[in-house]
């Protein structure tokens, strides 16, 4: 046996135990590497599957956020449209009472004119009574003397006799 059969064994050997390395490779990774990456890769999807649960959660979310806001806006528009005809409502109210009032204070005014106009004719009336008196009286003075008084005394005596009569 020469040379060349113990090398033959040496290169079978090696062919064999790299066989056998392969087939322990194979088998622990088929019985460690691969539940362990099987593990690994569902508890990856298990966390993609929650993820898109909870993205799917959220965008039910923001849907239902948007339909609120899109409400809040309609309500928001209602509320500003019912607030400028109340608005509009109170300042012709307003407007009608302060004309009412003007007109009001306008007739009361009219009135007080009226009442002041006929007190002041009153006024002036009793003043030039008074001066006229004051000036007939101040002329009967003057023109009456104590003759005129004798006269006018005999004849109202005399008038009296005569209805007694």
């Amino acid at each position: 046996m020469s040379q060349s059969v113990y090398d033959a064994v040496a290169l079978y050997s090696q062919i064999g135990w790299a066989i056998v390395f392969m087939v322990v490779l194979v088998w622990a990774s088929a019985k460690y590497i691969g539940p362990a990456v099987l593990a690994a890769q569902d508890a990856t999807n298990r966390r993609i599957a929650e993820a898109e649960r909870h993205r799917d959660e959220a965008k039910g979310a923001l849907d239902v956020l948007h339909s609120e806001i899109e409400g809040a806006g309609r309500d928001a528009a209602s509320i500003r449209s019912r607030s400028s005809d109340f608005a509009a409502h109170e300042r012709d109210a307003m407007l009608a009472e302060a004309r009412q009032a003007g007109e009001r204070a306008l007739r009361s005014a009219d009135g007080e004119l009226d009442r002041a106009l006929a007190a002041a004719r009153d006024a002036l009336r009793t003043e030039l009574l008074e001066k006229a008196l004051n000036m007939a009286k101040s002329d009967a003075r003057a023109r009456i003397d104590a003759g005129f008084g004798e006269r006018l005394v005999t004849d109202f005596v005399a008038s009296i006799e005569k209805s007694a009569n």
